[in-house]
């Protein structure tokens, strides 16, 4: 008997004791989260950080091209910048002046106020995993006419619009950009970008642009919070190009204090599929020139008082038939509601075997999204 009470107790301490309790909650926020899962379990990420790039999902697909023995280390160790002129071991030399695939880190935490707008290349991951990385202040993230580009781990906020100007470009050769408003990351004409894990807040503009004919884009796993507008999908109502654009949004959390645009789509394709929105000022997910978006599967937390709409539509073509703008599966609480526009086969997302994912239950959805954004890993254990 005595001996029976002695492994009762000894189980006891080794379930509830803290460090495995922490690493309960760790595996309890994977199981529904298909990136996550892909990675998030192996210990030795440090050593393996392409496997990374075989986990995305949705319509950037696996970010394979990112990956191989010609990949180039770079790691950055100086936190300056010199937006003509970059330094070896600075984050701009790393992005626009190293030929080929890149995969760039951090020495150390660090915090980067960028000079004017950077410039990254095609091929490159830049991958915060490990240090405590802001890009604040200043400039922040530029893509323009640049494919498979991972952004991953960073903590981007306070970014400020740049009057026109020359910087280093991909390739190492100085290029003239104009007028850049103040977006976290703005893709021009992108293709095959995966923005995962970070960390986005209080921009002059918005904190995520995709225009101008940019497609196969997938946005996961991030924190979007204290911002007015979030996140645009489609340039303008009079840029048609737009209509073949292709955007994956898919377990962020939005909030607290996020007022529109999660996201306002124009012309092409959103696949809005388990986020958690913490309320909302004017609307969550809304848009203009008949767009096609799949709301799936989100958790939609309406604002204790004001509008508790989630939807919002500007009708430029007097032809509301032509949308398909409609939910499934999605939890409302607070009051929240979807008005629905189109029918329901007018927005399937038609992904590959590469892009696919199982969608999960909306109520799980807080402890899926609790750790978007950008993770604190640690040199000992698992992100």
């Amino acid at each position: 008997m005595a001996l029976q009470f002695g492994l009762v107790i000894l189980i006891a301490a080794l379930l509830f004791a803290p460090g495995l309790a922490g690493k309960t909650k760790v595996v309890n926020g994977l199981k529904g989260n298909a990136i996550d899962r892909c990675w998030r379990w192996n210990p030795n990420w440090r050593r393996n950080r392409q496997q990374l790039a075989a986990c995305s999902l949705g319509f950037s697909g696996k970010m394979n091209n990112n990956t191989g023995r010609d990949v180039r280390y770079y790691e950055v160790t100086d936190a300056s910048d010199n937006a003509v002129n970059p330094k070896p071991g600075t984050l701009r030399y790393g992005a626009t002046t190293i030929k080929g695939k890149v995969w760039i880190t951090f020495q150390k935490d660090m915090n980067i106020m960028l000079q004017k707008p950077l410039l990254i290349s095609s091929f490159t991951a830049i991958d915060g995993r490990g240090s405590s990385v802001h890009i604040a202040g200043n400039a922040c993230l530029l893509i323009f006419k640049e494919s498979n580009i991972i952004i991953h781990g960073l903590r981007i906020h306070h970014c400020k619009a740049q009057g026109p100007s020359s910087v280093m470009g991909p390739n190492g050769k100085v290029v003239p950009i104009s007028q850049v408003d103040g977006d976290a990351i703005r893709l021009v004409t992108a293709s095959k970008v995966w923005i995962d894990h970070n960390t986005l807040y209080e921009c002059q503009d918005g904190l995520l642009d995709v225009t101008r004919g940019s497609t196969e884009i997938t946005v996961s796993n991030n924190w979007f919070r204290n911002q007015d507008k979030v996140m645009l999908l489609g340039h303008d109502d009079g840029y048609m190009r737009d209509k073949n654009m292709k955007v994956t949004v898919m377990y962020n959390h939005f909030g607290p204090s996020c007022n529109q645009r999660m996201p306002r789509v124009r012309f092409g394709y959103a696949h809005v599929v388990n986020n958690l929105y913490q309320g909302w000022t004017q609307y969550a997910i809304g848009g203009s020139m008949s767009p096609s978006v799949k709301s799936e599967a989100n958790l939609f937390i309406a604002p204790k008082s004001g509008n508790k709409e989630v939807t919002w539509r500007r009708d430029n073509v007097g032809n509301k038939n032509s949308w398909n703008f409609y939910s499934v599966r999605d939890v409302f609480e607070n009051g929240a509601s979807f008005i629905q526009t189109g029918t329901v086969g007018g927005a399937k997302p038609n992904y590959n075997g590469q892009q696919n994912f199982r969608v999960v239950d909306a109520k799980s959805l807080r402890s899926l999204t609790r750790s978007a954004g950008a993770l604190q890993c640690t040199k000992r254990s698992r992100c």
